[in-house]
C-alpha cells in the first residue's frame, strides 16, 4: 500500500475531520524521522496514517487497534506496518521493538498535544508553539486532558531522544504541513477567505 492509497483509506473510514487531521500530524511527525534516520519515508508515512483509520468504527480499548488489523492484512498492508499499529496501544500486547513502532508510539500523542497547544495561542498556530510552553501545559493536568502524558515521557525515552529535542523536532515537523493541518494561525485562514 503506498501513501495515496493509505489516504484513501483513512478517508474511507474516517470522517472526523479532525482525526483526520491528527493522523496526518502523526505522519508529519514519523516522515520527519524516517528522513532523520534514513527509513522508507513511504512505509513511516502508511504507518503513521493508518494507525488510527478503525478508531471511528471501534473507538474502545481493546477493540482498537485489534479489530482493525485484519481489515489491513485484508488490503495487502505490510506485516511491519501492521505490527507497528498494534504496537501503538499499550494494552495489544505487541512490545514495540523496531525504531517504526517506538517512533510511531512516541509520536502519536505528542502529536495531539502539539495541535491542543496549538490551538490556545492567540493566532492557533504551530508557529507559535514553543517547546517551554509545551512542558509547562504537560504539567496543567485540565489542559488536553485525553492526552496521556506519561506515553508522551515514555515514547521519548523509547526512542532514546531527550523529551525536549523530541518536542522540537516534532513541533518543526509539524510546521513544514501547518496548512495541512488547519494549524496555519488565523491570519493564514482569513487571508484565504
Amino acid at each position: 500500500m503506498d501513501r495515496n492509497q493509505a489516504w484513501a483509506t483513512v478517508c474511507e473510514f474516517v470522517q472526523s475531520e479532525s482525526l483526520r487531521k491528527h493522523m496526518l500530524a502523526v505522519e508529519a511527525c514519523v516522515t520527519a524521522y524516517a528522513r532523520k534516520f534514513g527509513e522508507d519515508e513511504q512505509k513511516w508515512a502508511v504507518t503513521a496514517l493508518l494507525h488510527d483509520f478503525d478508531w471511528e468504527i471501534h473507538p474502545e480499548a481493546p477493540d482498537h487497534p485489534m479489530k482493525g488489523e485484519p481489515i489491513l492484512a485484508g488490503r495487502g498492508v505490510d506485516d511491519e506496518i501492521r505490527r507497528a499499529i498494534l504496537s501503538h496501544a499499550n494494552y495489544s500486547g505487541v512490545p514495540r521493538e523496531s525504531k517504526l513502532e517506538k517512533t510511531l508510539f512516541a509520536c502519536d500523542e505528542l502529536a495531539g498535544f502539539l495541535t491542543a497547544c496549538s490551538y490556545v495561542k492567540p493566532g492557533r498556530s504551530i508557529h507559535e508553539v514553543e517547546v517551554k510552553s509545551v512542558r509547562k501545559k504537560m504539567k496543567d493536568k485540565a489542559f488536553a486532558r485525553n492526552v496521556n502524558r506519561e506515553d508522551i515521557v515514555n515514547g521519548a525515552s523509547e526512542l532514546g531522544v531527550d523529551l525536549d529535542e523530541h518536542i522540537d523536532f516534532c513541533i518543526r515537523a509539524m510546521q513544514q504541513h501547518a496548512e495541512e493541518l488547519g494549524l496555519a494561525g488565523a491570519a493564514s485562514s482569513a487571508a484565504r477567505e
